[in-house]
């Protein structure tokens, strides 16, 4: 299974892309050497060490495992960029600005290095007078020419007196905003098991429907490091949807529009366990309610604090246009039947084809159907109009129009056009059930019609 599911996750990557898989001790080994094979060794990006547990368990014959792995590899490294840790107040405060420089806030660091390199070793003589020299076995981090320089560009600190061992300043404005990462993450940082499986079970009125769900800290700080405001994250092993939730939560607190896929299969729940009692038949079961209620915890706090507040660019996020909404696919065999006659009774084959959708399938599973087989993406606003009295589904923003009904006349087609006006898409396309035309006279005139309005692609199924 490794295998298909690896290279679909790089095939679906975008250059830029980057992919984490959470592992154990057990198959470490063998999934870096797959990893290295889809990816290429050239691709690896780190191998994580993430603190799940802190306390021992006595049980253990030998050791207490507290830790799990999560490996980092890049579509292509030469083209990802890590955006680094979120600077906190602590990181910040250690930047003053005791001489009013224009520049802002600085701290300082060590002026000296080892090891010795000769054109770097000089006297220097502080505003005090002082002559100082680097300490044994190092040298100065400049050269003497490159030294007058900064010094004349107030970038040398002496301290407030002038006579300290000079110091080189470094402007917050100047250093790099994103801290960068450690291979260890601890569970003070970014969660632990049990804190995630409580959290879970708070988010569910106090049952335990889910044993090892990862922490939302976990997943936030993997979206923090490579995700962009607007980007895609696909989950192939959603579980209890920790990453949608975690989504969520990283939109509401910098105003980002990313969006998710998860993907899981309907493993059964344990007959005797508490999420089978509570209804939740299914894994994926769990991730669709969990989504449900997270994304509206999530809007409710947005709301306490003051009907929104300032991200972390210092704009605006209203709780209103914050998106937790999301839509359910399964996977399952085509709306659409086959041509498989019965030569022995041709006549009645094609009688059974008249009407070629399969029964039981509802009209959005066919609208569906057509927006994957016409490449459009399933996130694209579907929205229902009534046009001289049948359901006209417009998909986005008038991009498709899908007309399923019977009884089909010019009027329909008229009806479009002036959709067509109101929407103003810059190109539209039209698909009607073949056998939906009022007759063979009405189905040529409507085609006639559209074409003259602009549009030119009349398809029917």
């Amino acid at each position: 299974m490794a295998y298909p599911r690896l290279r679909l996750a790089r095939n679906l990557l975008s250059d830029d892309g980057v992919i984490f898989i959470s592992i154990d001790d057990n198959e470490l080994e063998n999934l870096k050497k797959i990893c290295n094979e889809v990816f290429g060794e050239e691709n690896f990006v780190a191998c994580v060490i993430w603190e799940r547990a802190f306390a021992p368990v006595n049980l253990k014959k030998h050791f207490s495992e507290c830790h799990d792995y999560v490996l980092c590899y890049a579509k292509q490294l030469d083209n990802l960029v890590c955006n680094g840790l979120p600077r906190d107040d602590v990181s910040n405060e250690r930047y003053q600005n005791p001489d009013n420089d224009p520049r802002g806030p600085w701290a300082t660091s060590d002026f000296s290095v080892g090891p010795v390199v000769p054109e770097k070793v000089y006297e220097i003589t502080t505003p005090s007078g002082r002559k100082v020299w680097p300490p044994h076995g190092r040298c100065w981090l400049l050269t003497k020419e490159r030294f007058v320089e900064f010094l004349t560009d107030n970038r040398i600190w002496f301290g407030e007196d002038g006579n300290g061992v000079p110091r080189i300043k470094r402007f917050l404005s100047e250093v790099k905003q994103g801290i960068t990462p450690m291979t260890i993450w601890k569970h003070t940082e970014v969660g632990h098991s049990q804190d995630a499986k409580q959290r879970l079970k708070d988010l569910f009125d106090g049952k335990a429907i889910f044993d090892y769900p990862k922490s939302v800290g976990l997943i936030r700080r993997m979206l923090e490091l490579y995700s962009t405001k607007d980007c895609l994250i696909l989950d192939f092993f959603a579980g209890s949807a920790t990453t949608a939730h975690a989504v969520m939560q990283l939109n509401a607190e910098d105003g980002g529009n990313r969006k998710f896929i998860m993907v899981q299969l309907p493993e059964p729940t344990a007959e005797k366990g508490e999420a089978y009692k509570a209804g939740y038949k299914t894994v994926s079961d769990i991730g669709k309610e969990r989504i449900r209620r997270a994304g509206e915890k999530i809007k409710s706090e947005l709301i306490s604090k003051q009907k929104g507040k300032l991200d972390m660019d210092g704009d605006y996020i209203e709780p209103d246009n914050l998106d937790i909404g999301f839509k359910i696919f399964k996977l399952d065999s085509s709306n659409i039947k086959k041509w498989n006659p019965d030569y022995d009774d041709i006549e009645k084959s094609l009688f059974s084809h008249i009407d070629n959708f399969v029964e039981g399938r509802t009209e959005l599973d066919i609208v569906y159907e057509i927006m994957l087989k016409m490449g459009l993406d399933l996130s694209y606003s579907v929205d229902e109009y009534q046009v001289a009295g049948k359901k006209v589904y417009s998909i986005g923003l008038g991009a498709l129009l899908i007309c399923l009904d019977n009884e089909i006349t010019i009027d329909v087609a008229k009806g479009m056009l002036e959709l067509k006006k109101e929407l103003n898409p810059e190109f539209m396309r039209v698909v009607f059930k073949d056998n939906g035309f009022k007759d063979d006279s009405s189905k040529t005139n409507v085609k006639e019609i559209l074409k003259n309005g602009g549009i030119n692609e009349f398809i029917t199924l």
